[in-house]
């Protein structure tokens, strides 16, 4: 390349001799820098780009440092599991669980960086959850990306099909997560996935079948590479691909994969297999061999889920190639009374704290006694949902005052009390709108009882008023 100066205005100019960039020609620039012919750059683009490509590599230099971690900067599985504390109340020993894997997890990451080539090579530990819905997996998933400051990203198994069939791609996922990352790979390929739902591709038969199974054993074999590690090639607007289609390629050896599901009925199959090898005590009483189980104690089927074995998700359904890709296995019971409660009011983002903010938006002060929140708790408990009940029992419960809540300015507080929440129950047992009024003004600072506790009466019959007239 040969540069050109130019000492003023028309001074031997050719008139296709400008800068490709900025279309400036040799009279407006100080230099022109010459490449193949006909194609010219001036002094100051050169400057630009040079100040450009300075900045970005300086960018780039600042996320690496800050997305590298040492050890000290891993949060301990103790650090982890009480940052699960402020979120997720109860299922100790899965907390307890997670915090251990997932520290682990990325320790072998930093180990991975070390440049030593007689190191033990450390292998991948995805995780698998089992528990009922509303027990708390995917909270736990999500809060285990939040303590770690990685991107996270959620993906249904039941949308998901075997590669050519109508559905999602199991590649989707990692689309996902690469948006979770802002498109930042390096960082997206040491994430988190969590797979719900995955219960739910099950085999549908433990025969072999000579059809495919596109939805169910289908999707577990086109999970199995992804879980284990490949480089994936993903189409950046999602979709199906096409041979004409640009792909990014997503390494995915160091994604950590959370798979969960409720496992409807494993219960069974877990009794089944104890009982099959032993004769002895049960809870409180003796059961003999192929003794009934009552799977509605709470308690009856906390115990089984944590003695769910490899060869009960076998039975399930699950291919074995699938479930050895998900060493740890962490079992999630069904909330008690108890810890509804504490749901409602310890997290850090409890129920009652989120209502008692949109109380504060409107200028107004919300308060739930300690038997409405019993009640509230016993009511959703009875869902069957778990912890997810709760927000739908509050919703309708509160209907009426919800509604009223920014019109009535001369009402500020509010109080649900344990009479309202039976009154509620009441209604809906019997298929009445499920919505109480639950509106009343506080009375004065006199102690007298709160209005809120009582029903409102309705105004006497004519006779009576002329009556006492």
């Amino acid at each position: 390349m040969t540069g050109k100066k130019r000492e003023g205005r028309g001074s031997g100019q050719r008139p296709g001799e400008r800068c490709v960039f900025c279309g400036k020609g040799v009279e407006e620039s100080d230099r022109l820098i010459a490449g193949p012919p006909g194609i010219y750059i001036c002094n100051e683009c050169i400057e630009l780009c040079h100040t450009i490509i300075s900045e970005e590599d300086a960018l780039r230099a600042a996320v690496e440092a800050k997305s590298a971690r040492t050890i000290e900067e891993i949060p301990s599985p103790r650090e982890i599991y009480e940052k699960l504390n402020r979120y997720v109340i109860g299922q100790e020993e899965a907390k307890r669980t997670l915090s251990v894997a997932v520290h682990l997890h990325y320790r072998r990451l930093l180990h991975l960086d070390e440049a030593d080539e007689e190191k033990v090579e450390l292998e991948k530990s995805n995780i698998l959850l089992i528990g009922p819905t509303g027990s708390g997996k995917t909270l736990l998933a999500r809060t285990l990306a939040q303590a770690l400051d990685v991107p996270f990203a959620i993906g249904d198994a039941t949308t998901l099909t075997e590669a050519g069939y109508v559905g999602e791609d199991v590649e989707n996922l990692l689309l996902k997560l690469l948006m979770a990352a802002d498109f930042d790979i390096p960082k997206a390929e040491r994430g988190i996935i969590f797979v719900d739902e995955v219960d739910k591709i099950g085999k549908a038969t433990q025969n072999v079948s000579i059809t495919r199974d596109v939805s169910g054993e289908g999707v577990q074999q086109a999970l199995l590479k992804i879980i284990e590690g490949t480089v994936a090639n993903i189409p950046p607007q999602g979709g199906r691909k096409h041979p004409e289609q640009q792909f990014i390629q997503l390494d995915t050896r160091n994604i950590l994969f959370i798979c969960g599901g409720a496992f409807n009925g494993i219960e069974e199959i877990v009794a089944e297999r104890l009982d099959s090898k032993r004769v002895g005590f049960r809870g409180s009483g003796v059961v003999e061999k192929g003794g009934p189980v009552d799977l509605d104690d709470p308690v009856e089927r906390s115990r089984l889920l944590n003695k769910v074995q490899e060869k009960d998700l076998l039975r399930y359904g699950m291919i074995p190639e699938f479930i050895g890709r998900l060493p740890v296995l962490s079992a999630l019971g069904p909330l008690s009374e108890e810890e509804m409660v504490r749901v409602l009011i310890e997290p850090r983002n409890a129920l009652v704290r989120q209502y008692q903010e949109f109380f504060r938006m409107d200028d107004a002060s919300l308060e739930f006694t300690d038997d409405a929140l019993k009640g509230i708790a016993r009511l959703a408990r009875k869902r069957g949902t778990g912890a997810r009940g709760l927000r739908s029992v509050i919703e309708e419960l509160m209907l009426d005052i919800l509604f009223d809540l920014p019109d009535k300015t001369e009402i500020r507080q509010y109080v649900i009390t344990g009479e309202q929440v039976r009154l509620y129950e009441e209604k809906r047992r019997e298929g009445e709108e499920p919505g109480v009024d639950l509106s009343s003004e506080q009375e004065a600072a006199s102690g007298g009882e709160s209005s809120v506790a009582k029903k409102k009466k309705k105004p006497p019959p004519p006779e009576q008023r002329r009556s006492r007239a």
